[in-house]
């Protein structure tokens, strides 16, 4: 049996089912306020750093998602083609807790007070996340974070703000995830190997999108939907997806 694997199912399994048991009622908040963007013809607006760049990059653009969601991906935010060297970990670990950069990356864009901007983070405490969060608020946006919220209270925040991520939030979908994050110990070493807040993330992501969706649909809403392109037989999917992203170009540029 591989007995660290199992563990680490055992415990990703538990983070979902709590997910389903408690998020649901929060997932839904969520997702009417996103659809109700998404029916004006405005944008979620996605944003995370480090790994928390990885829900952003799994819903859009990829199969099965729809025009809508807007990733604001700061590369030196990413993870890492880089470890060490140039836009390496030392480099991200510093600009991610730099008060004032996020003030600066959302100069990059337009924004209504119809948008919704959608955040994910697992601590919640650093800067450029709560800058990200409260230039929103300026413009009038919701602003909905994705985190382990629960485990997180009462960890000081490093915004001069003196407010968590969590605390600025108009709806908070907790991931249930332990504030360590890796799971599983390991036999001769202090720290645990097999962390949970991706797939933790991944998990409330397609919740709530496929939530999104069908709001949508019921309301009787048009998507445009990136399908697969590998389907045999399958003679319309290009034409489809280049609807799709056409739909995208138009709405990003205002054009």
């Amino acid at each position: 049996m591989l007995q660290l694997a199992t563990q680490w199912l055992d415990n990703a399994r538990e983070v979902m089912k709590k997910i389903e048991d408690t998020q649901q009622e929060n997932i839904r908040k969520a997702a009417v306020l996103m659809a109700d963007a998404i029916a004006a013809e405005r944008w979620v607006h996605t944003f995370g750093c480090g790994h928390s760049t990885l829900p952003i990059e799994e819903m859009y653009p990829r199969i099965g998602g729809f025009v809508g969601f807007h990733p604001l991906v700061e590369l030196p935010l990413t993870f890492f083609t880089n470890i060490t060297g140039q836009m390496g970990v030392h480099q991200f670990i510093f600009l991610e807790r730099v008060e004032g950069y996020g003030v600066e990356i959302m100069k990059g864009y337009n924004f209504d007070r119809r948008d919704v901007i959608w955040l994910f983070s697992h601590t919640g405490i650093n800067n450029v996340n709560i800058d990200v969060a409260l230039e929103a608020k300026k413009t009038g946006m919701k602003v909905i974070v994705y985190g382990s919220a629960a485990e997180a209270k009462g960890k000081t925040t490093r915004h001069s703000s003196g407010k968590t991520l969590f605390e600025l939030a108009d709806v908070v979908v907790d991931t249930c995830v332990p504030i360590q994050d890796a799971s599983v110990p390991l036999r001769n070493h202090v720290d645990k190997i097999g962390p949970l807040s991706t797939m933790a993330f991944v998990t409330s992501v397609w919740m709530t999108v496929t939530t999104v969706a069908e709001i949508l649909a019921d309301r009787g809403v048009k998507l445009y939907i990136n399908p697969s392109h590998n389907v045999p037989g399958d003679t319309t999917a290009k034409e489809r997806l280049s609807n799709a992203l056409a739909e995208y170009k138009k709405r990003v540029t205002g054009v």
